[in-house]
């Protein structure tokens, strides 16, 4: 059974995380069947746009840590929402740890909820945020992804529109959405994919320079004894043994 809905409206084809029972958390399967969406939808010439949202009250919640996705299809996935040749959208109304920031930052427009929470807590684990850093470097703020980073913290999503994690936040975030949708099914084509590869191109070089390295650099940390102590604790619902 596939935990990803499709459906479409005026060219708008909408993608919905649907695994609440694990807060969306992306497995092997999930990336998997999100990247096969995402190519179905850069081929279609009826589709204008993606919007990514979700199910129940968490966007995503990061790598599924009883079944993990390869490193590089994770990349791979994350690399396809920056290449599709369409607008990709974020809605969110919920909470975003984790992995799932990777896929937020690496959507053109992203919306948020005025109720949506967001966290780096891999150092919480003993990881590191080495693959979502790709789209996350150089579109969102220095200063404060060195906080967040470093500490973990949750923040709003007032913070998070002001270091440019999302585009907007409101109370209403189909509200916010609305002349974002509005505005690209007036768009030609043409125009929109052109202009996508203008706003994505340093996003790519990233991409092609550290890829590898933040792969490498992911899978030798999740193979860590931390890094196992860490999950174990989190699954567990402990503090890890390095806190103090």
């Amino acid at each position: 059974m596939t935990a990803l809905g499709r459906s479409r409206a005026r060219g708008v084809e909408t993608l919905t995380l649907d695994s609440p029972h694990t807060r969306n958390a992306l497995s092997a399967a999930l990336v998997t069947d999100l990247a096969a969406a995402l190519t179905d939808a850069g081929r279609d010439p009826d589709v204008r746009a993606v919007v990514l949202t979700h199910t129940g009250n968490t966007f995503s919640a990061g790598a599924d840590l009883r079944d993990p996705p390869d490193p590089d299809a994770l990349v791979g996935l994350v690399r396809g929402i920056v290449e599709l040749s369409k607008p990709v959208v974020a809605r969110v109304t919920g909470h975003v740890r984790a992995g799932g920031l990777g896929l937020l930052a690496a959507c053109d427009i992203a919306g948020a909820s005025t109720d949506s929470t967001f966290a780096f807590t891999e150092v919480r684990i003993g990881v590191a945020p080495a693959v979502i850093s790709l789209p996350l470097l150089p579109r969102t703020d220095p200063r404060a992804l060195a906080r967040y980073y470093l500490t973990g913290e949750r923040f709003d999503a007032a913070e998070a529109a002001r270091i440019g994690l999302v585009t907007a936040a409101g109370d209403d975030v189909d509200a916010v959405l609305g002349p974002v949708l509005d505005g690209v099914r007036r768009a030609s084509p043409q125009a929109l994919a052109e202009t996508k590869r203008l706003l994505t191109a340093r996003v790519l070089e990233a991409f092609d320079r550290d890829a590898a390295q933040l792969t490498a650099l992911s899978a030798r940390l999740f193979a860590s004894p931390q890094a196992r102590e860490g999950m174990t604790a989190f699954l567990e619902r402990r503090d890890p043994e390095w806190v103090v």
